[in-house]
């Protein structure tokens, strides 16, 4: 049986398109994680595989003391990381991005053990940008990206397959709404988001007369509900929580636009413009030119409840959204993995 060691973390983004393929690969091949302790821990656990706890500091992209001391500390982290991967000897590492994975990246280079990497923005991390050389392929969400990089592949957007297939008057069921209005389902990413929360609630009498709302609002930021609202830090069954939506306000994470995409739910997108290469803002204007989905500026966030409703009335984005064809690049990326282990 093949051993397989995923790395990625720092971001729920840089875990979840993992756990999709992992899903595909389990009682096949002997999986294991390799990330720091914060979310990417939390996610993994249910696959009850051995986890590998590796602190890899993090970049801080401005001038601060903190910097200081990210060069000894990168150091024990790829130190750490060689030892475990001496002593583990995996097949493959599948790295997922984001700067805690860039130590599994670096051990697995220097002991000559096949890398994969997947990108899942337009534009390219800092982790990836440093990685690629050391990979076998660098493999993509969007072909604009596959070409930045001379062994990139577009693949597409591992999408885990629990999403699909929940049953809608199941799923409103399970949140206590009624069949009438239609659900707005707001996402703020994985740790929540205090912008589109904020908005929400300032605007939540006027949201309540035309939409029920299922809000997931990440960590301590759950406040008490009114009829017809429901607030959740996170929830495990998204598919339950798509199912139920009939509209979706969200950030512009690259992984949700294309789960959004697979499942035709039209997205209010507003993209978190302070992220370091403003990826977010370029994901939502790639999808918005191709009419598939509506943007909204953080700074506009008071016209909120008008830019619902316009895009909840927009036939030219639901036809856009029926006529895209989506793939699950799950498949895609298992091929890859299979070549390169063969």
């Amino acid at each position: 049986m093949k051993y397989l060691l995923f790395t990625g973390g720092g971001s729920a983004g840089h875990v979840t398109p993992n756990l999709a393929v992992m899903q595909e690969l389990r009682g096949r091949c002997r999986l294991a994680y390799m990330g720091t302790g914060g979310i990417e821990k939390t996610l993994v656990a249910p696959f009850g595989c051995a986890y590998f706890c590796v602190e890899c500091p993090k970049l801080v992209r401005s001038l601060t003391p903190k910097n200081l001391a990210l060069p000894f500390r990168l150091r024990a982290a790829q130190r750490r990381a060689l030892e475990i991967l001496q002593r583990e000897k995996p097949d493959l590492v599948f790295a997922k991005g984001g700067y805690a994975s860039y130590p599994a990246v670096w051990a697995a280079a220097k002991l000559h053990v096949p890398v994969l990497t997947h990108e899942s923005d337009l534009t390219p991390g800092l982790c990836t940008r440093m990685v690629a050389k050391r990979c076998a392929h660098v493999l993509t969400s969007f072909p604009e990206t596959a070409a930045m990089f001379s062994n990139g592949v577009c693949v597409g957007s591992p999408i885990r397959r629990e999403i699909f297939g929940a049953d809608r008057a199941r799923a409103r069921r399970k949140y206590g709404f009624d069949d009438e209005p239609p659900v707005l389902l707001v996402l703020g990413g994985g740790s929540g988001s205090r912008a589109l929360n904020e908005a929400v609630n300032a605007h939540l009498e006027e949201l309540l007369t035309r939409f029920h709302i299922l809000q997931l609002c990440g960590k301590g930021n759950v406040t008490q509900s009114p009829r017809g609202c429901v607030r959740l830090e996170f929830e495990r069954d998204m598919g339950s929580a798509y199912a139920c939506a009939d509209l979706v306000l969200s950030r512009a994470g690259s992984n949700t636009l294309f789960e959004l995409l697979a499942l035709k739910k039209p997205a209010l997108l507003v993209p978190l413009e302070r992220c370091s290469r403003g990826d977010q803002l370029k994901n939502a204007r790639y999808f918005e030119e191709k009419g598939l989905c509506a943007v909204l500026p953080e700074k506009k966030l008071g016209e909120l409840p008008s830019a619902l409703l316009r895009l909840y009335g927009s036939a030219t984005v639901r036809d856009a959204l029926l006529a895209y064809r989506s793939e699950n690049g799950t498949e895609r990326i298992l091929q890859e993995i299979r070549a390169a282990i063969s």
